[in-house]
């Protein structure tokens, strides 16, 4: 532990210099970009980063909270409404592994390999599948960290270009305005739900244990706020660092094979998303940002902010990708099986 902490101390320190250029600059998402940025350029130079480990573990509770604390009893009311859109998300799932798994394949992946690359889970989730039932870890790992840096990259673009959104929608309000007890139940929702989650052994505890605590509070009338601006900035800034982190020690034949197989899948999977967002809107179902950020393929977190920072309706883009979230966790595994008896 001792040996790791000058390599986190410098990491931190190339993140914050990245946020502090961004945000001099008036560049958009400055916490979230500048970080990601920043230790991306590092790690590609060959510098040796360190990871926060469960510090960025933990940010993740806070976006757990804001997403809990958006369903609220007009979210629940809302959700028959939802349902069409809802059915949709495993007719998406279920392309993306039509498309993805041959893919893979045509390119020299084995079986269990292309198949975890060609989900659309976590990160994490889908590394550590994948390496249990014996695919490559570096590639999965590789190519997961491309298609969440290139989501999180480009979707803000797209977002205010083709739907016309701003970047600047309020995040929160700063501690020093938020009721002191409402600050005490978003501790306890964020801490407890995810060490309660955590010992039930449910998948994306960080996120889910804390979002289904503070959505207990908020449904409760306990809880009306999102955590405080200070927090959510600091979430941003870990998931930016965490992403540029991912490529620390990668070499040009891992460039060129995972990172280059990563970025063209991500053209196929941008393909699949636009073909559900115009449905979507075309059948007036949703408004298209909604729409958009619900079924862009990024990660929980990851789109957790997008839809923060664009004002879009938290609940619903929240509610679609914890659907795709569960629905990749308990059937890749079951699907994985199949594929190994093939083998």
């Amino acid at each position: 532990m001792i040996s790791t902490l000058p390599r986190r101390a410098a990491t931190l320190a190339i993140a914050l210099a990245g946020a502090w250029v961004f945000w001099g600059l008036g560049l958009p998402l400055p916490f979230l970009f500048g970080p990601l940025l920043a230790c991306l350029g590092a790690a590609l130079a060959g510098m040796k980063l360190q990871g926060m480990g469960q510090v960025s573990v933990a940010a993740r509770t806070i976006l757990g909270v804001a997403a809990g604390a958006s369903i609220t009893p007009d979210v629940v009311h809302a959700l028959p409404k939802m349902m069409q859109t809802v059915a949709l998300v495993p007719v998406f799932v279920g392309l993306i592994a039509l498309v993805g798994l041959p893919y893979f394949r045509a390119l020299g992946y084995d079986r269990v390999t292309s198949w975890y690359a060609a989900m659309p889970g976590g990160l994490q989730d889908m590394v550590v599948f994948g390496q249990e039932a014996g695919g490559d870890a570096r590639a999965l790992s590789l190519i997961h960290a491309t298609r969440v840096l290139i989501i999180v990259t480009l979707a803000p673009i797209i977002a205010v270009h083709l739907y016309g959104v701003g970047l600047g929608n309020p995040i929160g309000l700063p501690a020093r305005d938020l009721p002191l007890h409402e600050i005490a139940l978003m501790i306890i929702a964020a801490l407890g739900g995810w060490k309660i989650a955590e010992r039930l052994r449910l998948f994306g505890a960080s996120i889910l244990g804390p979002m289904i605590l503070a959505a207990t509070f908020s449904l409760t009338g306990l809880l009306h706020m999102r955590p405080p601006a200070e927090a959510i900035l600091t979430a941003q800034l870990l998931i930016g660092l965490g992403i540029g982190v991912c490529y620390v020690g990668v070499t040009w034949r891992e460039l060129r094979r995972f990172v280059a197989t990563g970025v063209v899948f991500v053209v196929i999977l941008a393909a699949l998303s636009a073909l559900f967002t115009e449905a979507v809107t075309l059948l007036d179902l949703a408004p298209p940002v909604d729409a958009f950020l619900a079924f862009a393929p990024g990660g929980q977190a990851e789109m957790t902010v997008l839809a923060i920072v664009t004002g879009a309706d938290l609940g619903f883009v929240i509610v679609h990708h914890l659907t795709r979230v569960i629905l990749v966790i308990l059937g890749a595994p079951v699907v994985a099986k199949f594929i190994l008896r093939r083998d």
